[in-house]
This record gives structure tokens, sequence and C-alpha cells, in this order.
């Protein structure tokens, strides 16, 4: 079971901290709490709704075998993404978005096959046969692919979702993914447009505390997911006595209802821990953050 989010962990982390308003997204206004000394301040119990919501998504896809890529370039997402993904098993993009990834997905296949081909060539003893200056040149061509590729080697077919970390810069990955219906899951501040996103969680995008926060909570749900796979495969493969009991024992409903996402009222708690959020920020409060993350 996936543990409950928690609003003020996310307070801790520093989750609520948007952009200045100069450069917010009018788009995001229904997910802004207030605004303090020219930053806006995101409103955490939608957040906690929308993480609830995309998690319990995403752990229904990892639970029917499909693939979720993650995607995420910046300097502060790229090594807890990483992180995260190869503990879930699932396929990620941390150097660069290699314009077609998903559009002309058959031609970024034969770019991981050629990887493949180098790995045999150095194994049948081919690769020994090419003089030094091809050797180093294969050399780096493997290294190439390996650095912008190696980690979507075992996807062998499109994603069933893309997750990403902010949308204004991982723009392409998005487009390409709307171009093909490819549901996105997305961390999005306040200067980008939520519109275009399936699942849209506001969150602080540029402060690595905030992302591994909610990292945590998507990992866990998609790492729920294939467990729950994994028990259910397990179920199968029983002898056909065990098969009989199954059949004749009271069937119980496995589908779980997608609840809409609603914000909780406001109760005295609630305010309390909103009314942190209300503290007076300066404008170097989130270059403070982004500064300790360096």
């Amino acid at each position: 079971m996936a543990k409950k989010v928690v609003v003020k962990d996310l307070l801790e982390a520093g989750v609520h901290f948007g952009h200045l308003t100069r450069k917010w997204n009018p788009n995001m206004a229904p997910y802004i709490y207030m605004e303090r000394n020219g930053i806006h301040i995101i409103n955490l119990y939608k957040t906690a709704a929308k993480i609830e919501e995309a998690s319990e998504a995403l752990k229904k896809i990892s639970a029917s075998g499909r693939k979720i890529l993650f995607v995420a370039t910046k300097k502060q997402a790229k090594d807890i993404v990483a992180e995260k993904a190869k503990n879930a098993n699932m396929p990620y993009i941390t150097e660069r978005w290699p314009g077609g990834m998903l559009t002309n997905f058959v031609t970024i296949r034969k770019a991981v096959k050629k990887m493949a081909s180098i790995d045999r060539m150095k194994q049948d003893g081919t690769f020994m046969t090419l003089s030094k200056k091809e050797r180093l040149a294969v050399d780096r061509l493997r290294a190439k692919l390996e650095k912008n590729l190696g980690s979507i080697s075992d996807m062998s077919r499109l994603p069933a979702a893309l997750f990403v970390v902010d949308t204004t810069r991982e723009h392409i990955a998005v487009a390409e993914a709307l171009k093909l219906n490819i549901p996105i899951f997305a961390m999005v501040d306040t200067n980008s447009d939520p519109r275009v996103i399936d699942y849209v969680i506001p969150s602080n995008d540029d402060a690595s505390k905030s992302i591994e926060s909610i990292m945590n909570f998507v990992s866990e749900a998609v790492i729920e997911g294939l467990s729950e796979r994994k028990s259910g495969s397990d179920e199968d493969s029983n002898d056909e006595e065990g098969m009989e009991k199954k059949a004749k024992a009271p069937k119980k409903d496995k589908e779980v209802k997608k609840e809409k996402a609603e914000v909780p009222s406001t109760d005295a708690d609630d305010v309390e821990v909103m009314e942190e959020a209300k503290k007076p920020v300066s404008q170097k409060s989130k270059k403070e953050v982004l500064n300790e993350e360096e």
C-alpha cells in the first residue's frame, strides 16, 4: 500500500514555491494559493490530491505490464529521476531528448540495435580485426549511443505513458506525446501550461528536494503496480487443482473505482499548515533553495 501524501512533508520539501508572479502562466491560477512578495505559492492540498490521482493511474499502467518513460534533462532532476526510474525498472531520458524519440521510434530503435551489434563485434572478435583508428571511432560511437539511448535499450515499443519534470523545458517530448495520444503525467510549475497535461501535479520543479519528494510517491506507485502484476502471474501459474478451488471461491471485485480527486475541506489543521506558507517570502527564497542543492 503506497504511503499517504502528507501536506506538511510537501511544505518542508519546498513543493509550494512557485515562480515570480511576472513569469506565471494564467492557466495555473486554479492551483495557486496566494502571492507573497512577488512569488506565487502553490496550493499544497490540490497538489496532494493530484499526486494521489496520478499515482493510482501510474499503478494501473505498471500493473498491466506496460512501460512508463520518465523524462528530466535539467541538472537538479536528472540524477534523482534516473535513480527512481532504475528502481522501478522503467526507461528514462536524462541527457538530451532525441528529436523523434516517439514520432520516429523506428529510427531510434535502429540506433539501439547499433549498440547491440557493436557489443557482438567485441564478443566474437570482429572488433579486433579493425584498424586502431576504426576501433577508436566505433568506441566513441558506442559511448555516445550509450549516453543518450542506453537507458531505453530495453524499450522495444512506444511507452504507455510519459512522466515529465518541467513541461516548459521538455516541450518537444510533450508535443510528440500529444501527437501520438500518449498520456502525460507531469510536475507543472506556475510558469507552465497545464492544459496539455493529462495528469497535472502542481509543484516546484526547480528544487531537487521538491522533485525527490514527488518522485518518491510516483516510483512507489509504479513499483506497487509491478508487484501486483507479479503476484497475479504467480497465482495464474498454480496447478489445476488450485485453479478449481479458486473458481469455486466467491469472486471479489478487483477493480478499484477511480474517484475524482477532490480537495479536502479546510479545517483548523489545514489552516495551520497553509499559514506556514503565508509567512513572508523574499524573492531570494527559491534561489536559496536552488543554491543549497548546488
